[in-house]
């Protein structure tokens, strides 16, 4: 099973920006994704991206963030930028088999699939 692991995560300003990466363990070319889980809330999907790049936002910020893939380093990336205070949460990076729209339930990553362990993303008002 891939392994996952998120950096980038931190404490910003509102209308700060920063970039979260995901390393996978394996070139296996799952489906990917950003999920993220604020305190006292659900994991809701962000993006989810096939292994042809084609991509999938859940909501609207798709305007503010935006996904990518480096096949060669086998690594996900998020850019997010003009960060809100409503942006904070714990930001988890997510492999599946399967269609990159699954990112629409963190539950369609299923037994198959694979998390990372998280990364913080505070944004201060």
């Amino acid at each position: 099973q891939v392994k996952l692991v998120e950096s980038g995560g931190g404490s910003v300003p509102s209308g700060g920006s920063l970039k979260l990466s995901c390393e996978a363990s394996t070139p296996r070319y799952y489906s990917m994704g950003w999920f993220r889980e604020a305190p006292g809330k659900g994991r809701e999907g962000i993006v989810g991206i096939d292994a042809s790049g084609n991509t999938h936002y859940t909501r609207s910020q798709k305007g503010r963030f935006s996904v990518s893939r480096d096949k060669a380093k086998n690594t996900l990336y998020l850019q997010m930028n003009s960060l809100l205070p409503e942006d904070t949460a714990m930001y988890y990076c997510a492999a599946w088999p399967g269609s990159h729209l699954l990112v629409s339930s963190p539950s369609n990553v299923g037994e198959f699939g694979a998390w990372g362990q998280g990364t913080q993303v505070t944004v201060s008002s």
